[in-house]
């Protein structure tokens, strides 16, 4: 899967939840994506899935916890 793709399934995916929602979507999704994502910043992220450059912290503290979540047997494929 290419940035460019992740970036897609992610704005379809926030775009997708509940209103009240939608950052707790963006969390999973992160963390959903992580690995590929690991190389961006915050900038660059919000850039690439079309958000606020406010999220930027949001994406960078999810991104380490994605490492934690999935040491633990997180399996992201289910997310």
């Amino acid at each position: 899967m290419t940035t460019a793709e992740a970036f897609q399934n992610i704005r379809t995916a926030i775009d997708a939840a509940p209103r009240n929602g939608y950052v707790a979507e963006l969390h999973l999704q992160v963390i959903k994506y992580a690995d590929l994502l690991k190389d961006l910043s915050g900038k660059e992220f919000c850039a690439g899935v079309g958000i606020g450059e406010s999220f930027g912290t949001e994406f960078l503290k999810m991104r380490k916890i994605a490492d934690r979540l999935v040491a633990a047997n997180l399996d992201v494929a289910k997310i």
